[in-house]
């Protein structure tokens, strides 16, 4: 078999119109001085945002800011999307070639890309569990824009990737009070591995410092505001696409001095914007995975070709998933 042929093709997951993925042959581009090759070992289901994208609700005035640094195509479709991405260097400088490496790159088996785009995965950080990576960093830049205290009162509302990252954050600040908040009552195990409370929305405790909101519900956002105390605040991390959503803002809103801020990680949180680069913000989410307790994100592993009829299934509505791994034999 030609060997520079072989080299040269690549396979990818494509959005082909909204509800409807495929595997697409691909040819790599030829690597350039300061290029790496990477050879994908896993990747990871962002299951709100890539949903979101496979149904085609991605809003056209947020087409240009929800880009993926290394998406293909345009909104809604066809399109080739994702962001979570681990795999080996093939070929590159001497540094980093047979390293173990993160890149927030589509679901493809090979790739080529700046070698200033990968960062290196650590040797405590299990290549599988490094596809988190992503989330984890948006749980950080998260805890930037928030700022909890030490002894505060959290609640995290909706159990899904990015608020079980940040329950499982805040819990490791001393004396906090932290508790997950979903509808679902499964979401109570995945709430014990992470060594955080549970609760269903109507059992929550109230009188909370800080709320971080990540249901991407009308009603998570609701009950968010009803479990602050005077003067607290909600971070809300969700993203609703194309959906809208009404926020009660009479009664106890002004009287009680509520806040809603957004946090989104496309920047780097204002708190730490001078001192902190994104390069920075994603080694310290690497660094975090040393600790297995992230393994009770990852709710299933499917093979890259089963990857159209999975996220289908997710977009229709499968319950209980957080991340899917996808994994590339």
């Amino acid at each position: 078999m030609d060997r520079t042929s072989l080299d040269r093709t690549a396979h990818a997951f494509w959005l082909r119109a909204p509800g409807e993925g495929e595997i697409r042959a691909v040819e790599l581009p030829e690597p350039e001085a300061g290029d790496v090759v990477v050879r994908t070992l896993f990747t990871g289901v962002s299951r709100g945002t890539e949903t979101l994208v496979f149904r085609g609700g991605v809003p056209q005035s947020q087409a240009t800011i929800m880009r993926a640094p290394f998406q293909e195509g345009d909104f809604p479709s066809p399109v080739k999307y994702g962001y979570l991405n681990v795999g080996v260097v093939e070929e590159g400088p001497g540094e980093l070639r047979g390293r173990t490496v993160f890149c927030l790159y589509p679901h493809q088996t090979r790739y080529v890309v700046p070698a200033d785009a990968v960062t290196v995965v650590p040797d405590d950080v299990p290549a599988d569990r490094a596809v988190l990576a992503g989330t984890v960093e948006t749980a950080v830049n998260a805890l930037w824009d928030a700022a909890p205290l030490v002894g505060d009162r959290i609640a995290v509302v909706g159990g899904g990737m990015v608020g079980c990252c940040a329950a499982a954050l805040l819990a490791r600040i001393p004396g906090t009070r932290v508790q997950l908040v979903d509808v679902r009552p499964g979401r109570a195990a995945t709430a014990a591995a992470l060594g955080v409370d549970f609760a269903l929305p109507d059992e929550a405790l109230g009188e909370c410092d800080l709320v971080v909101h990540a249901s991407a519900t009308e009603a998570g956002l609701t009950r968010s505001l009803e479990l602050l105390a005077v003067e607290g605040e909600v971070i809300e991390l969700s993203w609703y696409g194309d959906r809208p959503v009404q926020v009660r803002l009479g009664e106890g809103f002004h009287s009680r001095r509520l806040a809603v801020r957004a946090s989104q990680v496309g920047a780097v949180a204002g708190a730490r914007r001078a001192r902190r680069t994104h390069a920075d913000r994603m080694a310290l989410a690497l660094r975090l995975l040393a600790d297995p307790v992230f393994d009770a994100l990852i709710s299933r592993e499917c093979a890259f070709a089963e990857l159209p009829r999975v996220l289908g299934a997710l977009a229709s509505g499968e319950p209980d998933a957080l991340c899917v791994r996808v994994r590339y034999d």
